[in-house]
């Protein structure tokens, strides 16, 4: 029987019979998109209703594209064409915590199971299988997705037949005291020792990744000074290539004085938040107008998703690290590299390919089984994919061509 509309006089409110993530956010603008890239939402069959940037054909090889932090799908809006035009079925979906996706829990006090590391790889899985896919050519992951696009590989290589990590090294996961020996000590961000010795220097610091697991972290976030258009502009700048002091290099340790050889925006002053500490940093109205990878419509569309949703989505992922859920979830896998191709994409003026002492080499020497290549390239800092997205896409090309037939 087909639904009857109520009439002008019935006593109950017209029916809405558009789908219900429309419904629950019935104000959202639609986000500006190159052209022949499509954006639609899709249940995952794990609770959430995941907002999907979409290029290419679907029955084609399919890619995975995950964001990071503070990111959305749309950081990777400069890829997608060329990669889809390359053959591809390009998918770049909001994470759980993130943008347009619906269905996780908002605020602090949320479970944070539901933001462990093995929970975004079912969010994977469910949304591979919603999109009618048996497989993923590659999974291809920047920042906080990167090691979400290296556990898929670890844990479900039937599936992930390939991986790029792009700015965070996969270090693989951490070790379990096997033949007897004793349990390996914490060590950097699972050991409060490291936050007080950063304390305790003569310049008070603290590690950004603490600071983003408070309580306060989220209201700081989204009080910057100037607004959240000015925080993300500032935030991009100071870890870009276009801030002339990001000169990173292989750090000896994690010890304290050590690591505050990095940028505030990894080793903070300790008295001060993250939109303060980059306030500073923000770029000229000259830059600003030269800046044609970030531009002011570009900032826009981080600023009004993030105006909405709040950070504490994304900060979830840092508690499960700082508390050391993440650490004991991964060692279920400890001593198992990623088997299938596998490479590495950061940028040369990036501190995050060294922020963790030792990531970056353990990678190469142990994390990655069957690494096809590692790849630091020049003018580009944390944001890869935005501030050189040519150079980053024939890397990507060259490496998906080389992968063995179907």
């Amino acid at each position: 029987m087909p639904i009857r509309q109520p009439r002008p006089g019935d006593d109950a409110p017209p029916l809405d019979l558009r789908p219900w993530h429309v419904q629950s956010c019935p104000m959202l603008d639609p986000i500006p998109l190159p052209a022949g890239i499509r954006t639609r939402f899709l249940d995952n069959g794990r609770g959430l209703m995941m907002h999907l940037l979409e290029a290419g054909e679907p029955g084609r090889p399919l890619l995975l594209l995950l964001h990071g932090f503070p990111e959305i799908a749309y950081s990777w809006r400069k890829i997608m064409l060329p990669l889809a035009a390359a053959g591809y079925h390009v998918v770049a979906p909001d994470q759980r915590g993130y943008g347009r996706t619906t269905g996780w829990t908002q605020g602090f006090d949320a479970d944070l199971a539901e933001f462990g590391p093995l929970n975004y790889v079912r969010d994977a899985l469910g949304l591979v299988a919603a999109l009618g896919a048996a497989q993923v050519a590659c999974v291809i992951g920047h920042d906080f997705g990167s090691p979400v696009a290296g556990n898929c590989a670890l844990t479900r290589p039937d599936v992930f037949r390939a991986a790029v990590m792009m700015s965070a090294p996969y270090g693989g996961p951490p070790p379990l005291p096997f033949g007897g020996q004793p349990a390996p000590a914490p060590q950097g961000l699972a050991s409060p020792a490291m936050n007080a010795a950063l304390a305790a220097l003569p310049r008070p610091r603290k590690h950004y990744q603490w600071h983003y697991s408070t309580r306060g972290a989220d209201a700081e976030l989204m009080t910057h000074p100037a607004g959240l258009h000015a925080f993300f502009r500032a935030y991009y700048h100071h870890k870009s290539a276009d801030w002339a002091a990001n000169r990173p290099h292989p750090l000896p340790g994690w010890d304290a004085a050590v690591i505050a050889e990095m940028p505030t925006y990894y080793i903070m002053d300790l008295a001060q938040g993250m939109a303060e500490t980059v306030a500073v940093e923000m770029p000229s109205p000259a830059e600003i107008a030269a800046n044609t990878w970030f531009t002011e419509a570009e900032v826009a569309v981080y600023a009004q998703e993030y105006a909405r949703t709040g950070f504490q989505g994304g900060l979830q992922s840092y508690r499960c690290t700082t508390s050391g859920l993440a650490g004991r979830e991964m060692q279920l896998f400890a001593g198992q590299p990623i088997r299938v191709p596998a490479c590495f994409i950061g940028g040369a003026a990036d501190w995050g390919v060294h922020q963790k002492p030792g990531d970056f080499e353990r990678m190469q020497r142990l994390g990655l089984a069957d690494m096809r290549g590692c790849h630091l390239v020049p003018g580009a800092g944390h944001w890869v994919m935005q501030e050189q997205p040519e150079a980053v896409t024939a890397l990507l090309l060259d490496f998906l061509a080389a992968l063995p037939p179907g």
